[in-house]
């Protein structure tokens, strides 16, 4: 059995350490990182060769992998992180009750979170900083594809944060069974959050008795209507699919309306085969652009590769069908220069993320101004899309009186 009652105790001690104290952990984690490079570097490629070894895909190797420029590129993150506001401690009501009990509405930590996720140890990293920013304790439960090096971050993390904060307050464990244990650690963690493919998602949210929300999946869709401009559409098309095939919010199925399939089609044909880009269609797609068939459930599948599948649609309610059929809940896009149909695409579309006329790659906390984010939330409750430091807050209320009573 795991003990998780240090790292629950950290989360109090956290709770209560200053901005200053906070800020100056972050700051030596930064600095650690890029100290220790090339120790991360060198047990990053034992994770890369058992992976090359196991035939692990392409696309999760792009996103295990960590050269001496990312971890760099993390360490200067890490610094963005610290000059945001931090959100605990903020005041975000604070009114007069009809009984004369002045009532504040103030920011807090959740406690302690967990965070399940597969292949990318980046996350290992903005876990971290963005949990203690918010004075949250937090347990990591990576792949075992990157073992050795979350291991190897955990332990430079905790040694950089020791002098100011409890080392406690960042925990990572290893085995399989170890993310059941936590999945069943009620009292001692207050929410989990899954990062991964769909069946890590859906296990987690399956057998957790901890609080989860879901993040991740991402079936996103870019629909090309009749009015819409074909270069910026192309470009657009290139950049959300091609740029980094294998993150949740990359494209993965193009919606196209059916009066402008003769046209744009051979376009998107061009553009696939020079980005080398697998197309996969249904019969009447099939028509108009050529691709590997696929049936309606193959409109579900998230490819995080240089794949996509094409869809050809009667106008805009036929993009919002299929959207509403097989939508994860992500990043949704129009592309047109019909302001009333773009209206009702962002009205419609219920994800987290919809956007008109530019690529879904922009579903990200760092393009939000975020600094980093804890993962992008599919769901409703308590946060949707990217989630930096306010999402992984609540509050309390706190009510000051003088002797009233009721």
């Amino acid at each position: 059995m795991i003990d998780f009652s240090n790292v629950k105790k950290a989360s109090y001690s956290l709770s209560l350490a200053s901005k200053e104290q906070k800020n100056e952990a972050l700051i030596n984690i930064s600095k650690a990182l890029i100290e220790n490079a090339q120790e991360i570097v060198k047990e990053n490629e034992k994770d890369l060769a058992l992976a090359r070894q196991n035939g692990l895909k392409e696309s999760m190797i792009a996103r295990l992998t960590l050269k001496k420029e990312q971890i760099e590129g993390i360490a200067s993150d890490i610094l963005k992180v610290v000059e945001l506001d931090d959100p605990v401690g903020e005041v975000v009501e604070d009114f007069i009750s009809r009984d004369g009990l002045r009532i504040k509405k103030i920011r807090v930590p959740m406690g302690v979170i967990g965070v399940i996720y597969e292949a990318r140890p980046n996350v290992t990293v903005d876990v971290s900083v963005l949990c203690i920013k918010t004075g949250n304790a937090c347990v990591l439960k990576g792949g075992k594809e990157a073992v050795n090096t979350n291991k190897i971050l955990v332990e430079i993390i905790k040694r950089a944060i020791a002098p100011i904060i409890s080392e406690d307050a960042v925990m990572l464990l290893e085995g399989r069974d170890e993310a059941d244990e936590l999945l069943n650690a009620k009292g001692f963690v207050d929410l989990i959050i899954p990062r991964g493919s769909k069946n890590l998602i859906n296990h987690v949210v399956s057998n957790s008795k901890v609080p989860v929300i879901e993040t991740g999946a991402g079936v996103c869709h870019t629909y090309v209507e009749k009015s819409a401009d074909f270069s910026v559409a192309l470009k657009i098309i290139d950049n959300a699919k091609t740029s980094k095939p294998s993150v949740c919010n990359a494209l993965e199925t193009v919606i196209i309306d059916r009066e402008i399939a003769d046209n744009f089609c051979p376009l998107l044909q061009e553009l696939a085969i020079s980005k080398k880009v697998k197309i996969h269609a249904d019969s009447d797609a099939l028509k108009y652009i050529d691709g590997e068939f696929i049936d309606e459930s193959g409109y579900s599948i998230e490819y995080n590769a240089l794949e996509m599948s094409v869809k050809i649609v009667d106008g805009i309610d036929g993009a919002l069908e299929h959207i509403r059929a097989h939508s994860t809940k992500h990043s949704e896009c129009i592309i047109s220069t019909d302001k009333a149909k773009i209206n009702k695409f962002l009205s419609s579309v219920d994800s987290a993320c919809v956007y008109s006329n530019a690529s879904t790659r922009f579903s990200d906390g760092g393009c939000f101004g975020m600094g980093a984010e804890i993962g992008i939330s599919t769901q409703k409750l308590h946060a949707r899309g990217p989630m930096g430091l306010k999402e992984i807050t609540s509050y309390k209320y706190v009510i000051e009186g003088n002797g009233e009573i009721r």
